[in-house]
């Protein structure tokens, strides 16, 4: 069985010796293992195509439940995030989360806009990398079923929290006098970050990166959506840690 399929590389390895083993982010079948055939060999189309954090159109044969593929071509690069290690990094976390929570050969159409809007941006620098960065921690939290509680207090349910603060175990928002009732330390907000926060969880998907803060709101926003990944998913990430250590 033939299919031409469009996906985003997550990650490759090499197999043999011209080889790739590919795990790709499609919309309609989600998350694929293919093996790239001839994609080390020079002169290979496959090569650019099999690259991690490429966006590109492969012919695939289905045998048994394995898929492989002979031909492919590149939709897209991102050419920015190779030309800076930090940027590069930073798209590589953002691979590794989505292979964490996306499911085996379920559709996941939502997460690869996501991924392809986050990782456009990012290229081309129009938003700073830590504003790309929180809003796709939490957007595709929000997106996998782990959305947070940010309308209002989710402890005495005040719409505006006194001194809001965030707590990422439980995934809500609270004032700062209301205990949030879960293990780990809860992260301070501000009115303007906790308005990104809701924000980011409810509008359109093309509007979810359109919203500006000042640098003290946006470390805030972005420490809450990074401890936030960090409880909900119970594990940290080496892509992440090696981002901080370049960026």
């Amino acid at each position: 069985m033939f299919e031409t399929v469009r996906g985003l590389v997550l990650r490759q390895v090499r197999y043999k010796e011209a080889d790739r083993i590919m795990t790709l982010l499609t919309a309609e079948e989600g998350k694929l293992t293919v093996k790239a055939r001839g994609a080390l060999r020079k002169g290979s189309r496959m090569g650019a195509a099999s690259q991690d954090l490429c966006w590109s159109e492969f012919t695939l044969f289905g045998n048994r439940g394995k898929w492989t593929a002979d031909e492919g071509s590149t939709l897209e690069q991102f050419l920015g995030l190779r030309e800076d290690i930090s940027q590069l990094a930073l798209g590589a976390y953002f691979a590794e989360l989505l292979d964490t929570v996306c499911p085996e050969e379920q559709p996941a159409g939502p997460a690869l806009q996501l991924a392809l809007n986050a990782l456009y941006a990012l290229s081309r620098g129009i938003y700073t990398p830590a504003h790309v960065k929180a809003v796709f921690e939490l957007r595709l939290l929000c997106l996998e079923g782990f959305q947070p509680e940010v309308a209002a207090c989710g402890v005495c349910g005040r719409p505006e929290p006194d001194g809001p603060m965030f707590s990422p175990a439980s995934g809500m928002v609270h004032c700062a006098g209301c205990a949030p009732g879960a293990e780990g330390a809860s992260v301070a907000l501000d009115r303007e970050s906790l308005a990104a926060m809701r924000h980011i969880v409810a509008a359109p998907a093309k509007k979810e990166f359109s919203f500006a803060l000042q640098d003290a709101s946006l470390e805030r926003l972005g420490r809450a959506a990074e401890l936030f990944v960090r409880y909900q998913l119970d594990r940290g990430f080496s892509s992440l840690d090696y981002w901080k250590s370049v960026k």
